[in-house]
């Protein structure tokens, strides 16, 4: 089995990466956007720091996942493409990458510059904090986070959008590239 990707199609790892963020970054999105709504309560403050952690995984894997990039390449545009859509996707995955590092850097900066209590990763190891306590970095913090997410949210729709628009109204291979093969039947079929 080739790990790497292909000319044709992202290979395993980047398609496991891929959608092992995109796990994440539903499940971060829910918890943070129903956090001002839980009561100030010690489960409270669980979630909170379990949605820390994981920001924190999700900013190790998007590392990760551009490691594996620049190593095992990116498949070619696929026959056909215009010029124009390979490069808008092409800024457009950059963009991403860009965002999903920016959001989990945020919040680390927030709680930081807010002075709250350490942060243990899953409760196992102390992450060090970016800064000394400072109530502005915490305000630009808290803010960046907020404004990053919605502009993260606005490049995931167009992405996700392009994708099916590919996979529906094109019918090519965009989606399917990252996505596992179907593996064959003992007739040859899919």
């Amino acid at each position: 089995m080739n790990w790497k990707n292909t000319p044709e199609r992202w290979g395993p790892v980047s398609q496991l990466l891929h959608w092992l963020i995109v796990v994440l970054l539903v499940v971060l999105s829910v918890v943070g956007l129903s956090l001002d709504s839980l009561p100030k309560t010690p489960k409270y403050f669980w979630v909170y720091d379990l949605h820390k952690s994981t920001g924190l995984t999700l900013l190790a894997l998007v590392v990760l996942r551009i490691g594996w990039r620049l190593v095992a390449g990116a498949p070619r545009p696929l026959p056909g493409t215009a010029v124009w859509q390979a490069r808008l996707a092409s800024a457009t995955h950059g963009l991403l990458y860009l965002l999903i590092l920016a959001m989990p850097l945020s919040g680390w900066l927030y709680d930081s510059a807010s002075g709250l209590r350490p942060l243990r990763w899953y409760g196992l190891a102390e992450v060090p904090k970016l800064s000394a306590p400072n109530e502005q970095l915490a305000d630009f913090g808290h803010e960046a986070h907020e404004w990053l997410f919605w502009l993260l949210l606005l490049v995931v729709i167009g992405h996700v959008a392009a994708a099916f628009y590919h996979h529906i109204f094109q019918r090519d291979d965009t989606l399917r590239r990252m996505l596992p093969r179907r593996r064959r039947t003992a007739s040859g079929g899919s």
